[in-house]
């Protein structure tokens, strides 16, 4: 999907709310970038590069550990973290910072039961989307 497009839905969904607009973009972009390996492929960075607890606390029922921007760099890696930020025409460190924010609440919340969803991570993405803005 052309990520312009999508950010222009998206706008158009938020009423034009650019912060959240820009925190939306920031998730949806990671998701679309790491899409091929879907949420397995995204844990799987994350525990990879020794973030395995905090990713096991998302995924497990109970309190979610926080995540820094600096550890997002290292669940990604820093090329695929700037590569992420040329495109959706961030600074890797604001990008970082959003889905720090963003993605434990996101894995949480398509993992209610501790079971990793099967599907695209942009599917389940948008799903996430439309419960935010409901």
């Amino acid at each position: 999907m052309d990520m312009g497009l999508f950010d222009d839905i998206i706008g158009n969904m938020l009423g034009g709310a650019g912060g959240e607009q820009a925190n939306l973009g920031g998730i949806m972009e990671v998701l679309s970038g790491l899409d091929a390996g879907g949420v397995n492929g995204l844990l799987q960075s994350f525990q990879q590069n020794g973030l395995g607890d905090i990713i096991s606390s998302w995924v497990g029922t109970g309190q979610n550990l926080p995540i820094s921007p600096e550890q997002i760099r290292e669940g990604l890696g820093s090329d695929l973290l700037t590569s992420l930020a040329e495109k959706s025409g961030l600074p890797a460190e604001e990008l970082s910072s959003q889905i720090a924010g963003y993605l434990p609440d996101f894995i949480d919340t398509i993992t209610p039961d501790g079971t990793v969803p099967e599907g695209g991570l942009l599917e389940l993405g948008m799903k996430y989307v439309m419960g935010q803005l409901s």
